[in-house]
């Protein structure tokens, strides 16, 4: 835990010695597929990386939910179609990891949502998801969304949302649900996107990587 307090409150200083902050993708258990978005992470991050000069490292990681190395990374990607379970120890590593300043931007898949709000109930029995107000700075940093979300993949015909949980006045954790950034982030010959769709899903993924390391 302390390691993740001194990776955060070193980021800047990390940052302008160019080291190379890595981002992680959580592996869990219950079936669903964790694995689902192979080359959205490392595409994402090279988008960063080109865009604003993160200097992140341009391979991310695989975690999983209870181990120790998760507070190694200061933003952590969850995805999938299906099922999720947390034992009662993974819930709790999670929740130290979260309230010790990381992040989890858990990316509905299509299917995921149902599944995963009752795990988080786990990790924080007292809080409940929120949607976030269209005001909300994580759609409002280098790149303006001004109504939330952008729609990447049509499903059933409902708009995009952002659901997050507020720890102390910190968002913890975004959830998006019928958005499916990280198909957006794949590469492009996977869903074959349009480029104006890929580049929303790209501008939108870096805001919330923005808005993580500078809060």
């Amino acid at each position: 835990m302390k390691k993740l307090f001194v990776l955060l409150a070193m980021l800047p200083i990390l940052l302008m010695a160019q080291q190379k902050p890595q981002l992680a993708l959580m592996k869990y258990s219950g079936g669903g597929d964790w694995y689902s978005d192979p080359t959205a992470l490392t595409n994402l991050i090279a988008f960063c990386n080109a865009d604003l000069k993160m200097g992140l490292d341009p391979k991310y990681a695989v975690v999983e939910v209870g181990s120790s190395e998760l507070f190694n990374y200061p933003f952590v990607e969850l995805t999938g179609h299906g099922n999720v379970v947390f034992s009662a120890q993974e819930a709790k590593n999670l929740h130290d990891y979260l309230v010790a300043g990381g992040f989890l931007l858990i990316d509905d898949n299509y299917g995921l949502k149902d599944f995963i709000i009752p795990q988080m109930k786990k990790v924080f029995p007292d809080l409940e998801f929120v949607e976030l107000p269209f005001s909300h700075p994580i759609y409002h940093q280098k790149y303006d969304f001004p109504n939330g979300l952008p729609k990447i993949h049509e499903h059933d015909g409902k708009p995009p949302k952002g659901y997050g949980l507020i720890y102390e006045g910190r968002l913890v954790c975004f959830l998006t649900w019928e958005c499916d950034l990280g198909d957006g982030w794949e590469d492009p010959d996977v869903h074959n996107d349009s480029q104006a769709t890929r580049t929303k899903a790209f501008r939108m993924g870096q805001n919330i990587i923005q808005y993580v390391f500078s809060n």
